[in-house]
């Protein structure tokens, strides 16, 4: 055993683990942190690890508060947002509804090639003084109580070992070292599977027809950097390009509606693909000899009863819950938790009661959480939708930049007065995203479904533009307690816009929905986009 007690030993060396462990160095550079991580240096390229898109909670949290923007700027892709097309069993993109940004929105997210990534974040965590232990299996662990330390026992090719640390963080993915000994993992109600496969080829999509007018909707005409969406009912097809050279391909689809052992192989997934996405099976089809590998989860999604403890442990990243794919919001919460963590690390360090405040973060976690949550449990069967989907991304970006992302941004995750102070409208903010996303699956219900052949650009939405442009800005309380009562009036406006729209084509939709509709105020340009 190795007697000298540390700080922190963190159970995994992947994103979530080296992210945290950054994090606390930075806060804290007297820190003793010692990280565990089973594979070993370098890390394979282009097929590593699933989850590479990332958003602008993400974005901001590893260019900013981590200080890495030199190496997403350089050695990762800039996204050109996200991009769907409504393309089930279609055969010609330009044919169909795409909704998307015709150039690039000034808040950057990134598209993350894992291998280099966590290559890189593994260098520079040991640079920034963290003992990054590589080649380590764990065998076990005892969690203390009070004062009591933590006890970490683990392999390595040296022989057997066992590390003491104040604290113990859970950073081991889908293995949930503690979620499983403590038995935590909860069923959200989303149940959902997921395949994958890379290939050592770029995908650009940009040159899948040759309609000039198509091509040129989007300057520049690089559609391929966007995280791409091929929809239809009850799934999504995802294509995702990395600073290696290849390009991700992905199918997330409703367990009830596309069982997974339709698509659990290569060969099942391509036939999959043919059938439903015409389009892109032809592009993997031609490149099948390029096949870097093939993966999936089945019923990815999970929830957890338990994030943050005053024992002084706690969960990050997969180990604790675990969403969906779609938005990409797996790096969001991995800086959430993160964050949180470092600030009890913090109270602990000043001597603190731990114990309000692990409820509070705890309770803050799994509120937005289930706020998230709420726009992909039972939301896959109108993903076929060009009407309602469009409409439905509009407002779960409009209620994640609006919400979710200023109290990131504006680094008030932590601040329980200000939180306090702002429940109500985060309560009815909450509320009404429940509210709508009830709403569109009753317009889904009675949806015509029309596929036009257009481009709903999102940048014709100046409110919309302008939400993501001033993400960075820097708020004092009163402004931002102000910013987030406007842009939670504004929500009820785009509501009232919604439901209005709908049943002008819909009457019925008017009924059940009148206090939604009851409020005054302009919205006659919420939807130029659509008009």
């Amino acid at each position: 055993m190795e007697h000298k007690p540390y700080d922190a030993v963190i159970m995994g060396g992947g994103l979530a683990g080296l992210t945290l462990a950054m994090q606390l160095k930075g806060e804290y550079p007297d820190m003793d942190i010692v990280v565990l991580e089973r594979h070993t240096r370098p890390l394979p390229e282009a097929a590593f690890k699933v989850g590479e898109s990332t958003v602008e909670i993400a974005a901001h949290y590893f260019a900013d508060t981590l200080g890495l923007l030199g190496h997403l700027e350089s050695e990762q892709i800039r996204k050109f947002g996200f991009r769907f097309f409504f393309s089930d069993g279609r055969d010609d993109l330009a044919d169909v509804t795409e909704l998307g940004v015709s150039a690039v929105l000034p808040t950057p997210s990134y598209q993350i090639d894992r291998g280099i990534l966590e290559n890189f974040l593994g260098e520079e965590a040991l640079r920034r003084g963290i003992d990054f232990r590589e080649g380590i299996t764990v065998r076990g662990f005892d969690i203390g109580s009070g004062d009591a330390p933590h006890t970490v026992r683990f392999r390595s090719e040296a022989g057997d070992g066992e590390l003491s640390a104040r604290w113990l963080l859970d950073a081991s993915g889908r293995a949930g070292l503690i979620r499983r000994k403590l038995d935590l993992t909860r069923d959200n109600g989303h149940h959902a599977n997921a395949v994958w496969f890379r290939v050592d080829d770029r995908l650009e999509i940009d040159q899948w027809c040759d309609d000039a007018e198509w091509k040129d909707r989007c300057h520049p005409p690089e559609r391929w950097r966007s995280t791409n969406h091929l929809v239809g009912p009850g799934y999504w097809a995802w294509l995702i390009p990395l600073a290696s050279g290849a390009h991700s391909v992905g199918i997330v689809a409703d367990a009830n509606m596309h069982p997974l052992e339709t698509m659990n192989t290569f060969d099942k997934a391509l036939a999959w693909l043919w059938e439903h996405q015409p389009v892109l099976a032809r592009q993997v089809d031609s490149r099948k000899d390029k096949l870097l590998d093939f993966a999936f989860f089945r019923h990815f999604s999970y929830g957890c009863a338990r994030m943050f403890s005053s024992d002084r442990w706690a969960l990050t990243g997969e180990a604790g819950a675990f969403l969906d794919p779609f938005y990409s919001p797996g790096s969001d919460f991995i800086s959430i938790s993160n964050t949180y963590i470092t600030q009890l690390v913090g109270m602990d360090r000043r001597g603190d009661m731990l114990a309000p405040h692990a409820r509070l973060f705890e309770r803050l976690f799994f509120s937005f959480y289930e706020s998230t949550l709420r726009m992909y449990r039972g939301q896959y069967n109108l993903f076929d939708d060009p009407e309602v989907l469009p409409i439905k991304v509009i407002w779960d970006y409009a209620y994640y930049w609006g919400v979710l992302c200023q109290i990131v941004f504006q680094k008030r995750l932590g601040d329980a007065p200000f939180i306090a102070r702002m429940g109500p409208e985060l309560l009815a903010g909450a509320e009404l995203n429940t509210q709508m996303q009830v709403f569109f699956q009753r317009w889904h219900a009675v949806s015509e479904k029309r596929n036009r052949k257009v481009m709903l650009d999102q940048r014709d939405l100046t409110w919309f533009a302008d939400m993501n442009r001033t993400l960075h800005d820097v708020l004092d309380d009163d402004t931002l307690a102000e910013r987030l009562s406007n842009n939670v009036n504004m929500m009820r406006l785009l509501a009232a816009s919604i439901i209005e729209r709908a049943a002008a084509d819909h009457p019925s939709l008017k009924e059940g929905s009148e206090a939604l509709t009851d409020i005054e105020g302009d919205r006659t340009k919420l939807f130029d986009l659509v008009a």
